[in-house]
């Protein structure tokens, strides 16, 4: 049987074009999540309302493998991975057409009774991509598609795999890329991004890990990392892997999917199975964080959706119903079916929402009621569409499995 690294250096090169790396532009979504990792975009001169088949259809690009994993764009490029045969890939497509450009292995791919493939998001870092697969194999390659260096983050610290397979993307803040591989006494782990090379574990944190991507919180100049574990909120300090706090209640004991929302000085965690959400206020003492419940709430149980935070007000799915929150209270505003449970994106005053059961709608941001601006359907390949909207240059990207579609959304 060939082993990850062999499978990873065999690859599956389809073609190469120009690098063209340097720093993410205006309209650039290199990450889980978008620029900021908060699921929202500062595009403005966006449609604000859709024609009754939904706005203009760009390009269709297929054959990606399956997954449930959203995409990064970055210059000329889209990278999105997928699942081959026994193969987890990533692959890079031309931001233009939508035509590939290069695909390569990352190593053994893994299934569950809920779809099989990869759950993560690419993140891109100057000339680099970082790529975790539902296996544990961690790789960074240049984004011409070449190796750079990999490990596997479940071998390595004493992980283990999840009921429905690691979901996170990758972390990279400053010169590290942070990762939680739920090992004893390494629950989160900081390598250095250019060698891969292990920089701190995190010796108080011996939690399984959760399906959540980690953010970055800087709480009076302590830079912190957040997440939910398989049964916790917790913040973790940058500099050295400290575990700082550890916040069970808005945790449950199934998954905890959805990646924390962080701001001013305020951190908002949710989970469903019947659990809900919580605000927890977060002050600098002697070079530590400390939390304190300002809320808990059983009026947001998201799911796997995600949630947003915009003019100080949450929106995002309690289960199949698309919810307004007040964010410093926790008082619900308003609740609607929508488009069915699913997930939600920011940009240009609206939400773009995404049904599991392949729908695809755009409602206003606003506390005054649900005010729906138009929807279409989208092909039905047999899962959930669970993989998060994508808004990036003017268009509105949609992955259903091994389907990435981009629709037109600029305003004419």
């Amino acid at each position: 049987m060939k082993t990850a690294r062999s499978l990873f250096a065999i690859g599956i090169v389809l073609g190469m074009s120009v690098v063209t790396g340097g720093q993410s532009a205006p309209g650039d979504w290199p990450q889980w999540q978008g620029p900021d990792r908060n699921g929202s975009s500062k595009e403005t001169g966006l449609l604000k309302e859709w024609p009754s088949s939904g706005p203009p259809l760009v390009w269709s690009a297929s054959n990606l493998g399956g997954g449930y994993g959203s995409i990064a764009v970055k210059a000329d490029r889209i990278y999105v991975q997928g699942m081959k045969g026994s193969t987890s890939i990533v692959s890079a497509l031309n931001r233009a057409d939508g035509k590939p450009l290069w695909s390569k292995s990352v190593g053994p791919s893994a299934g569950s009774d809920q779809g099989d493939g990869p759950r993560g998001t690419p993140t891109l870092d100057a000339d680099r991509l970082y790529v975790l697969t539902e296996n544990g194999d961690l790789a960074c390659l240049k984004t011409d598609g070449s190796a750079v260096w990999q490990r596997n983050i479940l071998k390595d610290f004493n992980g283990r795999n999840l009921r429905w397979l690691i979901s996170e993307s990758p972390l990279v803040d400053g010169s590290n890329v942070i990762v939680t591989p739920g090992g004893a006494n390494a629950g989160m782990v900081a390598l250095d991004k250019m060698t891969g090379k292990t920089i701190w574990t995190s010796k108080e944190l011996s939690d399984p890990a959760g399906y959540a991507s980690p953010v970055v919180a800087e709480v009076g100049g302590v830079r912190t990392y957040t997440t939910l574990t398989s049964s916790a909120g917790v913040g973790v300090r940058a500099s050295d892997g400290k575990l700082m706090w550890r916040y069970d209640r808005a945790a449950n004991n199934v998954a905890n999917i959805a990646t924390p929302l962080f701001s001013d000085n305020k951190v908002f965690y949710t989970s469903a199975y019947d659990t809900g959400a919580a605000l927890l206020g977060l002050t600098a003492q002697n070079g530590e964080v400390k939390a304190n419940e300002i809320y808990f709430t059983r009026n947001m149980k998201n799911h796997h959706g995600g949630v947003v935070l915009v003019n100080g007000y949450v929106y995002g799915f309690t289960d199949s119903i698309l919810t307004c929150l007040e964010f410093a209270t926790g008082k619900q505003v308003w609740r609607d079916r929508s488009v069915g449970k699913g997930t939600v994106t920011y940009a240009d005053g609206n939400l773009y929402v995404q049904g599991e059961n392949n729908t695809v709608g755009l409602a206003e941001a606003t506390p005054n009621g649900y005010n729906e601006k138009g929807r279409f359907k989208i092909a039905d390949q047999g899962l959930p569409s669970w993989a998060h909207p994508v808004v990036s240059g003017g268009r509105l990207y949609v992955r259903n499995q091994g389907t990435l579609a981009a629709y037109d959304i600029k305003a004419k």
